[in-house]
């Protein structure tokens, strides 16, 4: 996903070492993680399912682009984790509501595959970080025209084709190396360590939630 905080050639905060540059990228991943454990571990799916599906929706999307927006936008590393954080949240009601569809073993499986991929697709990004520079518009497009075959496979066909799921698992893929090597590009400040982290968290979560549904039809 695009962000301003890629952009960034240059900056007037304190650079940090490669290494704690990671770590807190890391740190803030596994927040985000946590947090969306103990949503789907304390907030049961009625309370969700309760919700006006127009009301949830509209707050869903207004929290995801405001924090988007924070975090993209600011160059300060508190205000762009309550950004991080106004995303984190509604994401965590959506797989509170996907997982509680699936036996806890998938769940457990999916998991473990999004991890190992994600943590390939990161090491494929430090190596190759050109090619996925070039294929970043493509992976754009790709998106987009999955996207709208869905709405209209769901909505007017009433049907949904276990295909596109491998389609947008692929992308998301690509999202992740793309990311990750665009994160180690910029100049590595707390803020846009926590900026990296917070699109690299939606591209995981994409990812997670594809691979369950692609393992649940098993």
């Amino acid at each position: 996903m695009e962000v301003d905080v890629f952009n960034r050639t240059h900056t007037n905060d304190n650079i940090i070492s490669g290494s704690t540059y990671n770590f807190i990228i890391g740190l803030t991943l596994l927040w985000g993680f946590a947090i969306n454990w103990l949503m789907v571990l304390n907030i049961s799916v009625e309370s969700i399912s309760s919700i006006n599906p127009i009301i949830f929706f509209i707050g869903y999307f207004a929290s995801c682009f405001f924090g988007i927006y924070l975090f993209s936008k600011s160059d300060k590393p508190i205000v762009s984790f309550i950004g991080y954080n106004f995303v984190v949240v509604p994401f965590g009601l959506i797989i509170n509501l996907v997982v509680s569809q699936y036996n806890p073993d998938i769940v457990q499986e999916a998991i473990r595959v999004t991890g190992m991929v994600t943590f390939v697709m990161m090491l494929l990004g430090s190596m190759y970080p050109a090619f996925f520079k070039k294929i970043a518009g493509g992976l754009t497009i790709a998106l987009i025209c999955v996207i709208v075959v869905e709405l209209v496979e769901i909505f007017i066909f009433n049907t949904h084709h276990g295909i596109l799921d491998w389609i947008v698992a692929l992308i998301f893929c690509g999202y992740i190396g793309y990311d990750w090597a665009r994160a180690n590009a910029i100049p590595k400040t707390v803020d846009n360590a926590v900026d990296s982290a917070a699109a690299l968290y939606m591209d995981i979560i994409n990812l997670f939630l594809r691979v369950l549904r692609i393992l649940g039809r098993k």
